[in-house]
């Protein structure tokens, strides 16, 4: 097969999966809406419908021939705990990553994406945490309702860089998951991601090579014997259990 005609093929695959991976978003955005709707008076946590992001990132995993995802640590998960979870950021693709926890949780996230069609309504119905960056009485806020989700046994996870990196060289970690995570006296939920920096093509809307993808969950960190003043050590101490997992 010439360069042309792989070049090609690969516009063709790409095609398949944006349109694929878009169906699959209005489909779920379709689905949360009507059970929003139906289970509103017993569904307060949105927890089922949270679950349905768990088949939407089968799906698109599964579609995208280019990205080999792989999981480790799952077992570090218990489902009957609550946590603060803290996950480093690289793109876009973490969000359908996560999702393969098949954790309960409400993501901290930046206002932006939730006006994001399709998936971004989701996160509203789903009563995900909005961030405004740069308003501090946003920023109070969101703590508030994190602190208001952990006392009603619902995990909540930040991304403590504030901002994606660009390769899987860690930003500095922000303080207030970790002052929250000690003021609730919530275990922390370390989870590395490694690779999605590359699953989303830059520049361009064609997928050209294979991408390994690696979701790691480390065993929880118990926030008990931290007082208010170790923040500091807490964060430097989930940064760099996150940042010795192997590339």
């Amino acid at each position: 097969m010439g360069y042309s005609q792989i070049k090609n093929m690969k516009a063709i695959i790409s095609i398949g999966i944006w349109l694929g991976s878009g169906l699959l978003t209005i489909l779920l955005f379709f689905v949360v809406l009507v059970l929003n709707i139906l289970l509103f008076p017993f569904d307060k946590k949105k927890k089922i419908t949270h679950a349905q992001c768990f088949w939407w990132s089968d799906a698109v995993i599964g579609l995208n021939p280019y990205w080999d995802v792989k999981t480790s640590g799952l077992e570090n998960i218990d489902h009957k705990k609550t946590y603060v979870i803290i996950s480093n950021h690289q793109s876009m693709a973490d969000i359908a990553v996560l999702y393969q926890t098949k954790m309960q949780f409400k993501w901290v996230a930046k206002a932006s994406l939730f006006k994001v069609p399709f998936i971004g309504w989701c996160l509203g119905l789903i009563k995900h945490i909005r961030l405004n960056r740069g308003d501090f009485a946003s920023i109070k806020e969101i703590y508030h309702q994190a602190s208001q989700w952990l006392q009603k046994d619902m995990s909540v996870l930040f991304f403590p860089e504030g901002t994606r990196s660009s390769s899987n060289q860690m930003n500095e970690f922000q303080n207030g998951a970790f002052k929250l995570a000690i003021k609730e006296k919530k275990p922390i939920l370390p989870i590395c991601l490694r690779g999605t920096h590359d699953a989303i093509p830059k520049g361009s809307w064609i997928f050209k090579t294979k991408v390994s993808v690696k979701l790691t969950v480390l065993p929880a960190i118990e926030t008990k014997e931290f007082g208010p003043g170790d923040f500091a050590r807490l964060r430097d101490t989930v940064r760099a259990r996150i940042e010795a997992v192997p590339l």
